[in-house]
């Protein structure tokens, strides 16, 4: 809900995408009314999926490893992030030193929760710029690779592609936000 809102308030700020960094206020249509109800019937026909989901069927998305006795003697292996913390998660792993690898997994969500307020580009689109595009995608592609690892044990070949994808995703930050 909360990137939502700074979602729409973005949106309402500067507008949709307009990758040339033309001033379009002219062409602009005010359908503000018809947006918000639009918006507003799909948030309610959401929270009501939703709440049938959470009222009526409880236990359709729980996951079957939360039902076994628990064994006080060691940490199961199915303890880990949700999905979407997965790659930060492969971060704090990759780095040896405890307060290194906290460091590194804060600073990893830190970078991604800052982005939007260091973006100084007149152009918005990544359309008229190539390379920038290329490091986007690649910025993707090592993403998917830190949650995909995130999610393995800590064995040998993950440990290596781990920490390779950890200082590809700081180099493409370091390099891409220029």
């Amino acid at each position: 809900t909360a990137l939502v809102l700074v979602h729409l308030l973005f949106l309402h700020e500067t507008g949709s995408n307009n990758p040339s960094g033309l001033n379009s206020d002219a062409d602009k249509i005010p359908f503000h009314p018809y947006y918000t109800i639009k918006d507003f019937l799909g948030a309610l026909i959401l929270l009501t999926v939703l709440m049938i989901l959470v009222l009526f069927f409880p236990d359709v998305l729980g996951d079957p490893d939360n039902f076994t006795p628990a064994n006080p003697l060691n940490t199961p292996p199915h303890i880990k992030p949700e999905w979407y913390f997965l790659f930060a998660y492969a971060i704090l792993r990759s780095i040896p030193n405890k307060l290194g690898g906290v460091l590194a997994l804060i600073l990893s969500i830190l970078i991604l929760a800052a982005m939007p307020f260091l973006h100084t580009s007149k152009q918005q689109g990544l359309t008229f710029r190539p390379i920038t595009q290329a490091m986007y995608w690649t910025l993707v592609a090592d993403l998917l690779i830190l949650t995909w690892i995130g999610g393995q044990p800590v064995e040998y070949p993950f440990i290596i592609i781990g920490q390779a994808a950890s200082i590809a995703y700081f180099a493409i930050i370091i390099i891409f936000m220029p």
